[in-house]
């Protein structure tokens, strides 16, 4: 590499949301791959619930807070929405777990 990107806070945040949005959808679709071919309908629901959540994240959250970034001149940190993403991302951990510990790989 020949030189240091030149990327704001901004800018970064907002990589960051799209980033926690993405791996969202990715392991709620994992789960769902998962609780289909082990025929977990249960499981099924907690993956699709997981798959909103991350797209909620994707096309909710994330242009909120860029948003917000670009509305002010500072980089504050906005408190419900970053609790928010990390509900998001405890719940579907949570549905990976489950879909790792409970079902048997065939």
């Amino acid at each position: 590499m020949s030189g240091r990107a030149d990327i704001s806070p901004a800018e970064r945040t907002d990589l960051a949301w799209t980033r926690t949005g993405l791996g969202l959808v990715s392991v709620s679709g994992l789960v769902c791959a998962r609780a289909l071919k082990s025929g977990a309908p249960a499981l099924l629901a907690v993956g699709g619930v997981a798959l909103v959540v991350g797209l909620v994240v994707l096309t909710v959250l994330a242009p909120l807070r860029r948003r917000m970034l670009r509305s002010t001149a500072d980089d504050v940190a906005a408190p419900w929405v970053m609790a928010a993403a990390t509900v998001a991302v405890v719940l579907v951990t949570v549905a990976a777990g489950v879909a790792v510990m409970t079902l048997p790989i065939r």
